[in-house]
């Protein structure tokens, strides 16, 4: 693939030579690739390649939109890497592009960890604000192709497209109808304006980068999704981990020339949050579904807690009644003898994390951490799940439901108002027991 990819990128931007061409880890719907063209006068020019993976679930508009919006969003005074190819007709088959490879750090932990970007981080609140006023002065109608929907329309619509019912998410929209505030104005929304999605210098915001998701819509939508609790990666810093909503807020109002409610940003935080958690949903489908077959896509469906989680946790004070406590189900051999499941689990484990992350790096040394990660998901199924699984029928039971779906439809259909808080103990404990085997951790 790559010797294929070559030759057609050196046709394809006019002379040449590509080298060091190599896969970058991470993206769930899109291959990275980073490599430089050398040209016949000596010169050596760093890129990047973003190309569509074949089977990918999309939920934006496609690449030649985005190409359009780089090109826009360049002129409007946006942070973006320079659009070097639009082979959005296709390169070996798949539509894509490629930029200017722009020095500096995407990798969110490293931005909130690392000395190097110190100086950056009490910056990045502030100038998120100032990016983000540039980009919704981008003139919508010079980008074809976006579409403007309501986004609690949207996004119940794709979970019903899914048969997985969700308690957690019927009480997100029900909150969400009953406390949608009016619109602001319509412009150009990035989307996915997040820590992740920024290459960041000590000095700060280089460039802004995947523009898959843009659309027309309310310009708060930008601003609550960056306060989503996923893009804060450990830190308790609302704003991308990085700084506080006040200073995205004024810095925003500032350059946009408008005054920021928290009130209404605080409500797209909500949707932000419901809407992650359908879109970890999407992306694990395309794993199950069998279009793309990746243990990173299967592994971000049980993300789908977190979400549900932080989703509650907005809208609703925490439930005073705590989880059942798991009772450890019994190590037996039983009928297949040592090693037990439980038991091959941990050899899997232990094999990836001794001999298979410490030789190897990049890409493949990524999805080892995300398979060992997937294997403890697995080891703490099988020691709790049996008590959660009672306890969650128990619940259902109280309630008077059999199982989640007709829970869902219950709370979707009004039924439940009158026993809300009833309701939402029990959906948070259920919740709280999935977050407890999917990744303990986020509760600390």
């Amino acid at each position: 693939m790559s010797d294929e990819l070559a030759s057609a990128l050196e046709e394809r931007l006019g002379g040449g030579e590509v080298r060091d061409l190599k896969r970058l880890s991470g993206g769930a719907s899109r291959e990275t690739w980073s490599f430089e063209l050398a040209r016949p006068g000596g010169d050596v020019e760093p890129m990047i390649l973003q190309r569509d993976r074949a089977g990918a679930v999309r939920t934006g508009g496609g690449m030649a939109t985005e190409a359009a919006i780089l090109v826009a969003a360049a002129q409007a005074g946006v942070p973006v890497p320079k659009l070097r190819l639009d082979a959005t007709d296709g390169l070996i088959g798949q539509p894509a592009f490629v930029t200017d490879r722009i020095e500096g750090e995407t990798i969110p932990r490293r931005i909130l960890r690392d000395d190097a970007y110190a100086s950056a981080r009490p910056l990045l609140a502030a100038q998120c604000g100032r990016v983000l006023a540039a980009i919704h002065r981008i003139p919508p109608a010079s980008v074809a192709g976006l579409e403007q929907q309501d986004q609690v329309t949207q996004f119940r619509d794709v979970l019903d497209s899914f048969d997985e019912p969700h308690p957690a998410f019927e009480l997100g929209f029900r909150w969400l109808e009953a406390n949608r505030p009016p619109p602001t104005r319509t412009v150009i929304v990035h989307g996915d304006f997040r820590n992740g999605n920024m290459i960041v210098g000590p000095d700060g915001i280089r460039a802004v980068l995947d523009w898959e998701l843009a659309h027309l819509g309310d310009p708060m939508e930008d601003l609550g999704w960056l306060c989503v609790r996923a893009w804060r990666f450990g830190s308790k810093l609302p704003v991308g981990g990085f700084g506080e909503r006040s200073d995205l807020f004024a810095a925003y109002g500032e350059a946009a020339g408008v005054e920021v409610d928290p009130k209404v940003a605080r409500w797209w935080e909500v949707l932000g949050t419901l809407k992650w958690g359908v879109m970890c949903i999407i992306q694990a489908a395309s794993h199950l579904h069998g279009l793309t077959r990746s243990v990173e896509l299967a592994a971000i469906g049980r993300r789908v807690c977190e979400n549900e989680h932080d989703l509650l946790t907005l809208i609703a004070p925490p439930s005073p009644t705590p989880s059942a406590a798991p009772v450890p189900a019994a190590a037996s051999s039983g009928l297949h003898g040592r090693p037990t499941v439980g038991e091959l689990v941990e050899a899997v484990r232990e094999f990836l994390e001794r001999d298979v992350m410490t030789g190897t790096e990049g890409r493949l040394q990524f999805h080892a951490r995300v398979a060992v990660n997937a294997l403890k998901i697995v080891e703490r199924e099988l020691e709790l799940g049996g008590a959660m699984a009672a306890a969650h029928e128990a619940r259902l039971a109280t309630l008077g439901y059999a199982d989640d779906a007709a829970l869902a439809s219950a709370i979707r259909a009004g039924k439940l108002d009158d026993r809300i808080d009833e309701v939402t103990a029990a959906v948070q404990a259920s919740v709280l027991d999935k977050v407890l085997v999917a990744n303990p951790k986020y509760l600390d």
